[in-house]
């Protein structure tokens, strides 16, 4: 069985869905500490000329040290009509406006105060759109009884141990802090997962790579998307 692990992201980048798309359970870990200006409340989307722009889901204050999993929406509807407002300027150049609308409209409609159960039904509505499986748990609500980490990869290390399963996939950005001996000792693979992020016409003069799923949504179609998140590398 394969395993990937991530934080849950807002409408997140390409390589993270390909990550889901190409394991046979990924978890949302949603225990660790939060933190600021990251991508648990916001991604990217193009402005209306040139560059882009953040779009955010606002959240109640906090204290510092305070988990994924027990941030909360602030409760106001201001913010789903500013990120409608922030998207009005696909609807002039986007082929696919209407359906990636209708996904984001399904989601910001969708009841919750939780960012964590936010993210994950705006990648259900995704993965439904685009016809792929989606198999998936919230690790607050696993209940694994696994050894406490000593070192960051230990994270995964464990759990993958504690499911039993004998393959763990990672994006790039781990490279640098996981150690393969220690998964290789527990008869673990560990591979990363290097999505290629080809150009797509985004109908202005200067692509903007990795930007949120949500603008890959809009200018193309289901089946090239599919065939997107099948253009990596995993070594």
């Amino acid at each position: 069985m394969k395993i990937a692990i991530m934080q849950p992201y807002f409408f997140p980048y390409l390589g993270y869905l390909a990550l889901i798309k190409h394991s046979d359970l990924f978890i949302f870990f949603d225990t660790p500490q939060f933190i600021r200006h990251g991508w648990i409340e916001r991604n990217r989307i193009l402005k209306p000329e040139e560059g882009w722009q953040y779009i955010k889901v606002p959240l109640e204050k906090h204290s510092r040290g305070i988990s994924i999993k027990e941030i909360m929406i602030l409760s106001t509807d201001d913010w789903k009509e500013k990120i409608i407002a922030q998207l009005a300027h696909y609807k002039k150049r986007a082929p696919f406006y209407n359906e990636t609308l209708n996904i984001i409209m399904q989601t910001l409609d969708f009841s919750t105060t939780s960012i964590t159960r936010l993210n994950v039904f705006a990648l259900e509505k995704v993965f439904n759109y685009l016809n792929l499986n989606f198999e998936y748990k919230i690790f607050s609500e696993m209940d694994l009884k696994i050894k406490t980490p000593e070192e960051p990869d230990e994270w995964a290390l464990n759990i993958t141990k504690e499911l039993k399963a004998n393959i763990y996939i990672n994006p790039p950005g781990g490279e640098n802090f996981f150690n393969k001996k220690k998964f290789e000792n527990e008869n673990i693979k560990l591979y990363f997962l290097k999505i290629k992020l080809s150009e797509y016409n985004q109908r202005r003069k200067t692509f903007e790579p990795g930007l949120s799923i949500i603008d890959v949504l809009m200018f193309n179609s289901p089946e090239k998307i599919c065939n997107m998140l099948d253009d990596f590398i995993l070594e």
